[in-house]
């Protein structure tokens, strides 16, 4: 049991942070290799846990994988209002880093293969699949409108996720992406 001084008891932060590592592992076994190639078998290599372990805490592949990318959206959710949320700073810079937190940090061999099994998988995430980009979109969306007003606030938002997409799939490395990605926030800001 616990309370309100001393937060909840340390079998359940261990507990929550074994089933973390244990998504975070599966993530990156079904990064590699595909939804359909992934095995619970290698997940719970890749995890370190024995296979009755890893199905006493997910019933099935489809519900490890469900689990799995609804961990990494809500992360990178959370990340983009934390950014945003930081008015103190420039609003071109707290976008890039955005877009950053949603986009950028998936550029690269392995981390490209994240949101690809993720989107090629729609099916299996339910609801999250529509709910997460379009979460994004409104932060976006309310963070233009803050500083530029709510008439173009949609439009610019929704022209900066396209423009990202399409950095992202030509982007070589992060660092690319981030630059061509500032060009086209200080284009699209500008009165």
């Amino acid at each position: 049991m616990s309370s309100p001084d001393t937060g909840p008891p340390a079998s359940a932060v261990t507990d929550t942070s074994r089933r973390a590592a244990v998504l975070d592992a599966a993530m990156v076994t079904f990064a590699r290799f595909g939804y359909r190639k992934t095995s619970m078998e290698e997940v719970a290599r890749a995890a370190r846990i024995s296979r009755p372990g890893l199905y006493f805490l997910f019933a099935s592949k489809e519900a490890l994988f469900r689990a799995a990318a609804t961990q990494v959206l809500e992360r990178d959710l959370v990340a983009v209002e934390h950014v945003l949320a930081d008015t103190g700073r420039p609003l071109p810079d707290r976008l890039a880093e955005a877009f950053d937190q949603w986009a950028g940090r998936y550029i690269g061999p392995l981390a490209r293969d994240v949101p690809e099994v993720i989107g090629a998988n729609p099916g299996l995430l339910g609801e999250m699949a529509e709910t997460a980009p379009r979460r994004f979109e409104e932060l976006i969306t309310d963070a233009l409108a803050a500083e530029t007003g709510q008439e173009a606030a949609l439009a610019v938002a929704r022209t900066m996720i396209s423009t990202s997409i399409g950095l992202k799939h030509q982007a070589p490395t992060r660092e690319f992406f981030l630059a061509r990605l500032k060009t086209a926030i200080s284009l699209l800001l500008r009165p």
